[in-house]
């Protein structure tokens, strides 16, 4: 997204805005620290409520600095999901690659995370 192209939007938009990216950092994160913890699951079910949530308000946020927040958040959902699916026939086959894979995808997932959680802390978009 294009610095020049971003409106500027009123102060209670943004602030609501950042509250729903709040929220769904925080869920994102808890199932992110959930796949990398043995013994810790919370579900999908946290992951799904972000999901829609992102959905559902991206469209609020269009031409702003954090619409690039819901993107970041959709995208990593559904590729971090296509990657689960890919690898998951390693655990049928051969534990301990599958072990590895979704090992490696949920660390990927985590950084993500992480990586937006603090640029949305910092008023920064993330890259397109």
């Amino acid at each position: 997204m294009n610095d020049s192209a971003v409106q500027v939007i009123d102060p209670a938009r943004e602030a609501s805005l950042r509250s729903i990216g709040q929220i769904s950092y925080l869920l994102h994160a808890i199932v992110a620290v959930g796949a990398v913890l043995p013994g810790f699951q919370p579900g999908i079910a946290l992951l799904v409520v972000a999901f829609i949530i992102d959905m559902f308000k991206r469209g609020d946020a269009a031409g702003t600095w954090q619409e690039s927040h819901f993107s970041w958040r959709i995208r990593s959902v559904l590729w971090a999901g296509g990657l689960y699916l890919i690898t998951a026939p390693l655990w049928v086959l051969l534990v301990v690659p599958g072990w590895i894979a979704w090992t490696l995808i949920s660390l990927w997932f985590l950084y993500r995370v992480v990586r937006g959680w603090m640029a949305l802390n910092d008023h920064r978009a993330m890259p397109t």
